[in-house]
């Protein structure tokens, strides 16, 4: 069976593309995830990781779509090996059923984790820049319309903290930290 994964990085992202690349590939389960590739916490990633049996092949668009750096994307293709499963990537023309394939895969996961290292050094050297002159001051801090009543609520005891942090929308982290850092 031909198995689909697609991964774009926000969920603001459009997955069309890649979709409908599968598609033409003639994948018959298809599974998507919108989330950073940072890491191989993703949901639909272990989904199918789980499903995948013996003579089934994996096919992504990109390497960079499956892994972002050369350890997660070895560790992956290695969960798919011992599974007697394939591996292709579409773009970088990669299927690790070969000795060149899997030789391939290893030399593209290392450049591409290499062009993410470069993208966050020049990050971190536009954002330094950026300070330098004073156009960068970080993330604004968002309150959320009718904190100062919740916590006003929650301070005279009318509500608990955990009532406060549901109107809120926020986590007892950020909760608790914004509360510190306001006037009562």
């Amino acid at each position: 069976m031909k198995v689909g994964y697609v991964r774009v990085s926000t969920q603001e992202q459009n997955t069309a593309r890649q979709e409908v690349l599968m598609q033409e590939l003639g994948v018959e389960q298809l599974y998507i995830d919108k989330a950073s590739g940072k890491n191989t916490d993703r949901p639909e990633l272990k989904k199918m990781l789980a499903y995948v049996r013996q003579g089934d092949t994996v096919i992504v668009e990109s390497i960079s779509r499956f892994a972002r750096n050369t350890r997660d994307l070895l560790e992956l293709v290695e969960q798919l090996t011992k599974k007697d499963v394939e591996f292709v990537s579409r773009k970088e023309a990669i299927d690790t059923t070969t000795p060149t394939g899997k030789f391939m895969l290893t030399i593209f996961g290392a450049v591409a984790e290499l062009e993410r290292e470069y993208i966050l050094q020049r990050q971190r050297e536009g954002i330094a820049i950026a300070k330098k002159a004073g156009k960068y001051t970080g993330r604004k801090p968002i309150t959320p319309p009718h904190f100062q009543e919740v916590t006003d609520m929650w301070r005279r005891g009318e509500i608990t903290a955990a009532e406060a942090m549901r109107r809120l929308n926020m986590k007892p982290s950020t909760f608790y930290r914004k509360v510190r850092n306001t006037v009562p």
